[in-house]
């Protein structure tokens, strides 16, 4: 899969690129808000790439891709639809700390949302976040996102506040 957007190239994960997975998931905010995508050794990152890479061409896991940038070929981080529940399916993203606050994620999400759902054959998708991450929620709500629910919720390994928005095609 190849989706050109005016900055960014996203395509499927390669071994290749372990090293750049392995150093992007090692930033303070990876490990804030969503540490069970940190991978503190290559080994870790190539693992992930295999299990990762397997899914492609089937809906049944996780659709992982990578961010890169036009100007550099830079790996800088990712965009990702998962199911979650009873055929649901949420949106994730991240941009590696030194790019955030570039508009990066907002321009992945809205490449990257119609053709995967087109492709999934799904019609909503849900963001989840850590209230506390506000650059997130700007994300979700440029990218069309209407926030649903605000509150204790279950997030990785406990429940904290968190806000749940909705994306409808």
């Amino acid at each position: 899969m190849l989706i050109e957007t005016e900055r960014l190239i996203i395509t499927e994960l390669t071994m290749d690129m372990a090293m750049d997975v392995h150093k992007n998931s090692l930033d303070e905010d990876t490990r804030r808000f969503v540490p069970d995508e940190v991978f503190e050794t290559l080994e870790d990152a190539q693992e992930t790439i295999e299990f990762l890479s397997s899914q492609y061409g089937s809906f049944e896991g996780p659709q992982v891709y990578a961010l890169i940038r036009k100007e550099d070929k830079k790996n800088i981080g990712y965009v990702q639809l998962v199911p979650i529940d009873d055929g649901k399916w949420e949106i994730g993203y991240h941009v590696a700390k030194e790019y955030t606050n570039n508009g990066y994620a907002t321009e992945a999400v809205n490449a990257f949302l119609p053709l995967m759902t087109g492709r999934a054959g799904i019609s909503e998708v849900y963001g989840i976040r850590l209230q506390e991450n506000t650059a997130s929620g700007r994300v979700l709500e440029k990218c069309g996102f209407e926030e649903f629910f605000t509150g204790e919720g279950p997030y990785h390994d406990g429940v904290f506040n968190i806000s749940k928005s909705v994306w409808k095609k």
